[in-house]
């Protein structure tokens, strides 16, 4: 094999990758309305399964730095894709036990490979190739992230959501306690399914990848992780660039987590039509995301992201004070203020960094903490309040902290 057709066959395997985590991201995203139901659980206990998800984020992302520094990418692949296989296959013993708490640890292991394979993937995807053409492939690559974002909701809202029992939480806290176990028996059967199923094609793609002759590219540059966190530790632009991603993140899965239970409130639905409403906001967010790389040809990036803040809070105003479809398609319209964000905090965050690039990239990865924490206090303002509508000042309040990063990136 030449070694374009290796670079070609490396391509199409990594990318596909793209898709998949994007998969997994947003279906998970549609398991806080799933598990309220089934486990008659509180907003602030169904946020948990963010708090999971994106705390693998931060506690993996500098460990799977050093794994690729002293490996290979294509290592750090197949341990990520296998970490992603092992935690989605873990989904079934769990929907036997029905315990809470083993989907939270299978969540963990699975946003763990997911973790390491996002930062095997990207650096990978521009090493193999052109120089000239680095940037067009990655950008290729990660078109088809949304995609899979917008294909899991699909598949959750037919496969997950549709199947749940209308029961409500009165009608199962009066249920028979055998008549109880059956229904959430079949249930999460039901949220055990996509995640199998997912997992057997990972399969295949691992053993692809594995016996596949790819690229064996390296990470060769050295990284001084002392000297550099000494120094980043100092930089202010940048220590706010990170406050902001964290924030951020926490905005964005804030948003998305609680719209099937906002649209379900005000428009009195079940979860599988409320979910048709999330895969609305995805495909806003796809579609304002090209939009908004456009503008940046005409404006800055810095002054672009303080305009998105503003509407995006302004929007969320609107959601808490409106109701029915005014309120549904105010909170619809943020994922257009959000698409821009989390690339442009990034840019600038780790703009003039030079050699202390990679480890100031590790740290804003890390800062998708946010959507482990933030999610959390929401959920919780949801429980004390009774109302998801006013829970969504959380959110509010994080955009003023992106809407001051980019004011004070603009005068930079």
């Amino acid at each position: 094999m030449t070694k374009n057709s290796r670079n070609a066959l490396a391509f199409v395997l990594v990318t596909s990758l793209f898709f998949m985590w994007g998969l997994a991201n947003n279906m998970t995203d549609t398991l806080l309305a799933a598990f309220k139901r089934v486990l008659s659980l509180s907003d602030f206990q169904t946020s948990f399964v963010q708090s999971a998800f994106y705390g693998a984020y931060f506690c993996l992302a500098l460990p799977a730095a050093f794994l690729i520094k002293k490996y290979s990418y294509k290592i750090g692949i197949l341990i990520g894709l296998g970490l992603f296989i092992a935690g989605a296959l873990l989904f079934y013993p769990a929907s036997q036990s029905m315990v809470y708490s083993h989907f939270l640890l299978a969540l963990f292991i699975l946003a763990g490979g997911l973790s390491i394979l996002e930062t095997a993937a990207n650096p990978y995807i521009l090493e193999i190739g052109s120089p000239e053409t680095a940037t067009k492939r990655l950008n290729l690559a990660q078109s088809f992230n949304p995609i899979g974002s917008i294909s899991g909701v699909i598949l959750s809202k037919y496969f997950i959501l549709s199947k749940l029992d209308i029961a409500s939480m009165e009608e199962r806290s009066n249920m028979d306690i055998g008549m109880l176990q059956e229904m959430q028996g079949r249930e999460l059967q039901a949220v055990m399914g996509p995640y199998v199923g997912v997992a057997l094609v990972l399969v295949v793609l691992w053993l692809i990848i594995f016996f596949s002759s790819m690229p064996q590219a390296k990470d060769n540059d050295q990284l001084h992780l002392k000297a550099s966190f000494s120094r980043l530790i100092q930089n202010k632009s940048y220590l706010m660039s990170v406050v902001a991603q964290f924030f951020y993140v926490g905005a964005q899965i804030g948003v998305w987590s609680f719209t099937i239970r906002y649209v379900m409130e005000e428009l009195s639905i079940m979860e599988a039509d409320a979910s048709t409403y999330y895969i609305a906001a995805l495909v806003v967010f796809l579609i304002s995301r090209f939009i908004c790389t456009y503008l940046m040809n005409y404006i800055q990036p810095a002054r672009l992201l303080q305009f998105l803040s503003v509407a995006a809070m302004l929007l969320l105003g609107l959601a808490i004070v409106g109701s029915g479809y005014f309120g549904v398609i105010a909170l619809i319209a943020v994922s257009a203020c959000m698409s821009l964000m989390f690339p442009t905090i990034f840019g600038l965050g780790l703009k003039g960094l030079g050699e202390d690039t990679k480890i100031g990239g590790a740290g804003l990865i890390m800062a998708i903490l946010g959507g482990a924490v933030l999610p959390v206090l929401q959920g919780q303002l949801s429980d004390y309040t009774g109302s998801i509508k006013l829970a969504f000042i959380i959110p509010i309040l994080c955009f003023s902290v992106v809407y001051y990063f980019g004011r004070i990136s603009k005068a930079k």
